[in-house]
């Protein structure tokens, strides 16, 4: 489908779905039909695709957490009727491993801009843990970090091999009201708020010690665009770490109970979820990014607790004071 879509007059964003949730590939035009356009001239919004000259864009593995956001992200700026949302059944990584090299050969073979999500679950426990570098060891110990590796590297091959428009950034804990919490290591961030909302206390499943990056919904949202658009000159490298901000979940819970007083955080630490925990950085130097195209966040902990609460209906202080 991709192949006969890539083909005709009209090139597409497209991708498949990641163990993590995240719509995982998507490459976007990076020429247009003009032959006058150099490469390093072509920008996501410039690309020729339709009749109002904007991309038509495709997001497969579009229904968890940041699909749904970021099509009507897109939808806005692009037209609702130049995004197409899809989802499929999650494949096991042996298949995911296959899809990913078909789809870059594709973005390779008709001059498209491909963008794959990646994460901290990238670095391992022999990687530095604070202000982790863009750069540095990367041994991962989960086949969800490893399969993150693999994409980058390929990616970072096929730039190196052909010059296509590979683009990467590596994600911390995303934090959004719209999504449940899916069982990963850093979504006790999300479920904590469900659950001080409905009942006032929470258990969590890691130390109350254990400090991981994270970032609010928008502030990922507005970065992975921010950096689609981004000229291909203005960039040093082809994969970014980008962060908000670093927390424990000690300090989480004592900013939820600036807003709920009665809010109690108990701890029955899982083993395995720690062990993972504790190979991740505990914070990440997104220094480049902020440097290369202009990253910067919005959302720190107190705007991040204030909102996620009001977003979940929660009558906290701040709410009654606006």
């Amino acid at each position: 489908m991709l192949r006969t879509v890539a083909g005709g007059a009209v090139r597409t964003l497209a991708g498949s779905s990641w163990p993590s949730g995240l719509p995982s590939v998507l490459p976007v035009p990076s020429r247009s039909a003009s032959p006058s356009q150099s490469p390093a001239e072509a920008h996501f919004h410039s690309a020729s695709s339709s009749e109002a000259g904007c991309p038509r864009v495709l997001i497969t593995g579009g229904l968890g957490q940041l699909g749904l956001g970021l099509a009507s992200l897109l939808r806005k700026r692009y037209g609702k009727d130049n995004v197409i949302l899809s989802d499929i059944k999650k494949p096991p990584s042996h298949v995911f491993c296959s899809g990913l090299h078909n789809i870059l050969d594709l973005a390779e073979e008709y001059n498209l801009r491909l963008f794959i999500p990646s994460t901290i679950g990238a670095f391992g426990s022999t990687s530095p843990r604070n202000r982790t570098p863009d750069l540095c060891v990367q041994r991962p110990r989960t086949i969800y970090g490893v399969s993150k590796v693999h994409a980058e590297l390929m990616g970072e091959y096929y730039n190196y091999r052909s010059g296509l428009d590979f683009r990467c950034l590596r994600y911390p804990g995303v934090i959004s009201a719209d999504s449940q919490p899916g069982g990963g290591t850093t979504d006790y961030a999300i479920q904590i708020f469900h659950d001080a909302v409905k009942t006032g206390k929470f258990e969590c499943n890691l130390r109350a010690s254990t400090r991981l990056p994270m970032m609010y919904v928008d502030d990922c949202l507005r970065a992975t665009l921010e950096f689609m658009e981004a000229p291909a000159e203005s960039l040093s490298m082809r994969t970014y770490n980008i962060t908000a901000m670093s927390f424990t979940p000690e300090e989480l819970a004592q900013e939820i109970a600036k807003h709920v007083p009665e809010f109690h955080i108990s701890y029955h630490v899982d083993p395995a979820r720690q062990a993972i925990a504790d190979s991740w950085p505990m914070s990440l130097d997104d220094s480049m990014a902020r440097k290369d195209w202009g990253w910067k966040h919005d959302f720190d902990l107190p705007e991040l607790v204030t909102t996620m609460l009001n977003l979940l209906g929660c009558d906290t202080r701040v709410a009654q004071a606006n």
